[in-house]
């Protein structure tokens, strides 16, 4: 299957978006940075040098003047839809592939405009006069061809995209793959096509597509078909929503949660009626507040499932009410630790802390009943009545009432969990993609008690098992004992099998703080697996394996 698609593609956008976001002066180099390697590069920097995938310092060497700056998908994402609303004032249908990256298809657009020679040249000049970005167009048969089109402002004529690609690189697939995990599987895919000797798009082509699939697998038929100026799916035409803004200001200062969260419900059932008018339905609410110090405060949840059945005044109430708890509370004890010199306890007689501005923002808006499934179909009947459920306790209980687990980075077992209240979208304290040296290697364990349980571990002497200064073990584990219980007598357990020791040394410079283990994985006779820690004043089991 192919179809005519059209690219607005505006080259080194996270470069361009960091540039202008931290207002550094255009004619500088500049690129963007992720940990220690550069994953953007401006123009001039290139000029200069500097390319993608560089480290930091090497950079610095051969560009010593160029501007280093973080990476921020937000940012990107954020600054990249005044582009995409200057597109859809020429076309009525875009696809945001990736932010700096548009698609939409050109059949009907051309059309309308003349030819898509003049289709480009009018997307250039308004994306140009309204935003002040120089974007590249191309049109051809399937993604990858329109994509690299783009890159000359090139346009390849109906069925000649298989011609337009044949001659060009394996290493041009990249462009395609819009995601970072799509960039790692395709970045591997071209590493093995070059090792068998397939180093341009026509060898691949040229193959039989189940022959491919059988020795390439999924990422290879997507290859092969985008090769070939085909395309897995057209590009979706859909006209994104606005989101939906309410807010108002509060004069007095609300000081108390009660007196705030009554202007909230107001909002609350505002935009409520906005929905139930437009008939969409949002994915994420958005709480914002200033305060009278001039602070901004803001923090997003996450809307049930259900479209407008599920997301109800009352609903949207609740979570004003515990945002405003937690910002109050949290504002009240800092203002009054703060107003007493050096801290320490708060003040009685400080002034509290006064709201000023309270807003809702109602964002990723959709039609009501548009929501994207799952990979296995749709939302049950279970799981709407699972998330009624846990609303219902939640509001009984207040936000903090429920929590779920989330994934961060750690070096222990318990470390790694996040906790956060049902509904609330923030991220993770710790990063995951942090190195975190010491932490245990995968796979994780599945259940981690809420207090370790104490054990010994015995060598085949029957003598606890320890661990010297240089984190040596004693002996061999022989044996895991459970000790005895008013309940029960002390088992003895068998040890299978084995691994580790993996040692970790925690804030070794407070004498207080200091804490030193060792972690053991063991499997016992019975088949379970366990992780065990050493402290010096003796062992715990921290979790069970599947």
């Amino acid at each position: 299957m192919s179809t005519r698609t059209t690219v607005v593609w505006v080259p080194d956008w996270p470069v361009v978006a960091a540039v202008r976001a931290a207002e550094v002066p255009p004619h500088l180099p500049a690129a963007v940075q992720h940990g220690a390697r550069l994953t953007a590069v401006s123009a001039i920097a290139r000029a200069q040098g500097v390319r993608r995938g560089m480290r930091r310092r090497q950079a610095q060497g051969v560009c010593p003047e160029v501007v280093l700056l973080p990476t921020d998908d937000d940012r990107d994402a954020r600054l990249f839809e005044p582009v995409a609303v200057a597109t859809e004032a020429v076309v009525a249908g875009i696809e945001v592939a990736r932010p700096g990256l548009l698609l939409l298809p050109a059949g009907g657009a051309a059309r309308f405009h003349g030819t898509e020679e003049t289709l480009a040249e009018r997307l250039v000049s308004v994306v140009a006069e309204r935003t002040g970005h120089e974007c590249q167009v191309g049109t051809a048969d399937g993604l990858l061809a329109a994509i690299l089109a783009a890159r000359t402002d090139a346009v390849v004529p109906p069925g000649g995209s298989r011609e337009f690609l044949a001659p060009r690189p394996v290493d041009d697939l990249a462009p395609a793959a819009v995601t970072d995990d799509a960039g790692r599987a395709v970045g591997e895919l071209v590493d093995l096509l070059r090792r068998l000797g397939l180093r341009r798009l026509g060898d691949l082509a040229a193959l039989d597509g189940g022959d491919v699939h059988a020795r390439f697998g999924t990422w290879g038929t997507w290859a092969w078909t985008l090769v070939r100026g085909e395309d897995l799916r057209p590009p979706a035409r859909r006209r994104p929503e606005t989101d939906l803004e309410v807010g108002t200001e509060l004069d007095p200062p609300a000081h108390r949660v009660d007196v705030a969260t009554f202007a909230g419900r107001r909002l609350a059932e505002e935009l409520h009626a906005l929905l139930t008018e437009h008939s969409v339905t949002c994915a994420r609410l958005r709480i914002t507040a200033r305060t009278d110090e001039g602070t901004e405060l803001t923090r997003a949840w996450r809307t049930d499932m259900g479209g407008l059945g599920g997301l109800s005044a009352a609903r949207i109430t609740d979570r004003i009410r515990w945002q405003l708890e937690g910002w109050l509370t949290a504002a009240a004890a800092e203002h009054g630790a703060g107003s007493r010199p050096g801290g320490g306890e708060p003040d009685e007689h400080a002034e509290p802390i006064g709201l000023v501005a309270l807003g809702i923002t109602a964002e990723d808006v959709a039609p009501a009943g548009a929501e994207q499934g799952r990979l296995w179909g749709g939302a049950s009947g279970g799981d709407l009545r699972a998330h009624r459920a846990l609303d219902r306790v939640q509001g009984l209980l207040g936000g903090d009432g429920v929590l779920t687990a989330a994934l961060q980075g750690g070096r222990d077992v318990r470390d790694q969990v996040h906790l956060q209240p049902w509904g609330a979208q923030a991220a993770a304290p710790r990063p995951v993609d942090r190195p975190w040296p010491g932490h245990l290697p995968p796979p994780a364990p599945a259940t981690v008690p809420v207090r370790p349980a104490p054990v010994d571990v015995l060598d085949g002497a029957g003598r606890t098992l320890r661990f010297d200064e240089r984190f040596a073990m004693s002996g061999t584990p022989v044996r895991v004992r459970t000790p005895a219980t008013d309940r029960r007598p002390a088992v003895d357990h068998d040890v299978a099998g084995w691994a580790g020791p993996w040692p970790l040394a925690e804030r070794w410079w407070s004498p207080t703080e200091a804490g030193l283990r060792v972690h053991l994985q063991v499997t016992l006779g019975d088949g379970r697996a366990l992780l065990l820690a050493w402290r010096p004043d003796g062992w715990t089991c921290e979790a069970v394996y599947d």
